[in-house]
C-alpha cells in the first residue's frame, strides 16, 4: 500500500457552514476511509517480506520467525484501525467577520462515542491552501477532547478553512485511516477602521449632491424675512431692521458639509510590497467611516479596478462609524491589479488614466504607495478644493509636508497615516 496522503481523505458525512452570527459545524461520522500504510508501515512490510523470503530460501527458522513477528505486528495494527470506533465532531468559530489583525480562533471538539476503545487521533484542518495540525488529546471511552487553531487575519479577504481530517493510527503507527468531517466554512477578514477624528472643512452646502459652494465653515446669509413671534432674537439683523423700521430676521444656510472622495490606488506596482496595500485599504476604510460618523457623504473610487461606491451618512442606530455593507465587503475582497512589471502596469492603466476629478470632488484623498508617480498625482489632486495624498511609505523622510497646495502624509502603517491626518488635516 502507498503511504498516507493527508489530502486524500475518505468520504464522510458533513454539515454546512455556519451563519454570520458564528460558524458551527457538527458531524457524526462513522465512515472511515480504507486503511493505509504509513511510511513506517511500508518499511516494516518490506522488511518482513525480505526476512520471510530470505529465511525460507536459506532455511533459517529464526529469520522466518522474525519476519512472521513483523507481519503479526502489521496485522495487529491493521485490526486496531479496522475496529469500529464512532466519533462525534463539533467545530465552532469565534467570529465569521473579523477586522484585520484581530484575534480569531476555531474550536474543534471531538467526542469518543465508543464504550470500550480508547482513541488517539491526529487532526488536520485545511486553512486556505495549507494543512494545519490540530492537537487533540487521547480520548478514553465516552471522553470529549478539544483542540484550537488560530485563523490568520493578517490579510483581508475570505479565509476558507475545513473540512477537518481526522487520522487514526494503529499500533506503532504502522497503519492509519482518515475521515473527513464537516464542510468548508469561512471567515471574512475586513479592513481596520481607525479613528481619524474628523474631516477637513468642505465647500458644499446642505445635503448630499448639493452643488452650491460657500466659504469654509460658519454660516451663509441667504436672505431676510420679517420677524414672527417666537423667532430667536439672536437672529435679528439689526442693521436692516433699523433701515426698514421693522424687525427682520436673517435666514442662514447650513454650515459647510464636506463631501469626501477617496481614491484608492489598487495598482500593485504603486506599493513597495503587497503588505503595503493592506495598510492603504485600512486608511481608506478609516476615512470613509469617519466621514459617515460626522454625517458627511463619502465616495470610494479605485484607480484601475473599476470600483465606484457611495458611502452614505450614518443614521441613528446604524452603529456610529460603520461603513456601508457593500463598501465594507468591497474593501475586504479588493485585490491589487498587476504584478509589478511595467507591461502589467500599463495594461492596468497608467497614471494619466486615474479617475481623480470625476464628479468634482470636494475633499479628495488619494491613498497610494511609495512607488507611485507622486508628481502626476499631485498635479491632478491639486484641482480639488481640498486635497490630501496619503502615501504608505516603509521609510518616510517626512511624515507631513505640503506640495503645490496639497497635503502629503507619509507613514509605514495605517496607524501612522491616520495619526498624521488627525494632526495636520482634521478640524
Amino acid at each position: 500500500m502507498p503511504p498516507l496522503d493527508p489530502t486524500g481523505a475518505a468520504d464522510g458525512t458533513a454539515t454546512g457552514a455556519g451563519s454570520d452570527t458564528g460558524a458551527d459545524t457538527h458531524a457524526d461520522t462513522h465512515a472511515w476511509g480504507p486503511p493505509r500504510l504509513t511510511a513506517r508501515g511500508t518499511a516494516v512490510l518490506a522488511l518482513a517480506l525480505a526476512l520471510l523470503a530470505g529465511g525460507l530460501l536459506a532455511r533459517f527458522p529464526s529469520v522466518v520467525a522474525l519476519g512472521t513477528g513483523l507481519v503479526v505486528l502489521l496485522a495487529i495494527s491493521l485490526a486496531g484501525v479496522l475496529a469500529r470506533v464512532p466519533v462525534d465532531v463539533e467545530r465552532r468559530t469565534s467570529l465569521t467577520r473579523v477586522t484585520r489583525l484581530a484575534d480569531c480562533t476555531a474550536e474543534i471538539t471531538v467526542t469518543n462515542l465508543s464504550s470500550w476503545a480508547s482513541l488517539r487521533l491526529e487532526g488536520l484542518d485545511r486553512v486556505g491552501d495549507e494543512l494545519r495540525p490540530v492537537a487533540l488529546p487521547r480520548l478514553a471511552p465516552g471522553e470529549r477532547g478539544t483542540g484550537r487553531e488560530v485563523i490568520p487575519t493578517d490579510r483581508r479577504g475570505r479565509v476558507v478553512f475545513g473540512p477537518l481530517l481526522l487520522r487514526r493510527s494503529g499500533v506503532a503507527g504502522l497503519v492509519v485511516r482518515t475521515s473527513r468531517h464537516g464542510e468548508a466554512t469561512s471567515v471574512l477578514v475586513e479592513p481596520r477602521v481607525l479613528d481619524a477624528l474628523s474631516l477637513a472643512p468642505g465647500l458644499r452646502r446642505g445635503h448630499t449632491g448639493a452643488q452650491e459652494r460657500i466659504e469654509h465653515g460658519g454660516t451663509d446669509l441667504v436672505g431676510l424675512r420679517e420677524y414672527i413671534a417666537g423667532d430667536d432674537l439672536r437672529r435679528l439683523h439689526w442693521a436692516t431692521s433699523a433701515r426698514r423700521g421693522q424687525l427682520m430676521v436673517r435666514q442662514d444656510a447650513d454650515p459647510a458639509l464636506p463631501f469626501l472622495t477617496v481614491l484608492l490606488d489598487d495598482r500593485l506596482a504603486s506599493y513597495a510590497s503587497p503588505a503595503d496595500l493592506e495598510e492603504a485599504v485600512d486608511v481608506a476604510a478609516s476615512l470613509l467611516a469617519t466621514a459617515s460618523e460626522r454625517e458627511s457623504p463619502g465616495r470610494l473610487v479605485t484607480a484601475v479596478g473599476g470600483l465606484d461606491l457611495d458611502n452614505p451618512v450614518s443614521r441613528v442606530g446604524d452603529g456610529g462609524a460603520e461603513l456601508a455593507r457593500d463598501v465594507r465587503e468591497a474593501l475586504a475582497l479588493l485585490r491589487g491589479v498587476g504584478n509589478g512589471d511595467s507591461d502589467a502596469d500599463d495594461a492596468a492603466g497608467g497614471p494619466a488614466d486615474l479617475p481623480l476629478t470625476t464628479g468634482a470632488p470636494d475633499v479628495l484623498v488619494v491613498v497610494t504607495g511609495a512607488q507611485a508617480d507622486l508628481g502626476v498625482l499631485l498635479l491632478e489632486a491639486a484641482a480639488a478644493p481640498t486635497a490630501v495624498i496619503a502615501v504608505v511609505d516603509p521609510d518616510p523622510r517626512a511624515l507631513v509636508s505640503a506640495v503645490q497646495g496639497v497635503t502629503v502624509l507619509r507613514g509605514p502603517r495605517a496607524d501612522d497615516l491616520v495619526h498624521g491626518w488627525r494632526t495636520a488635516v482634521a478640524r
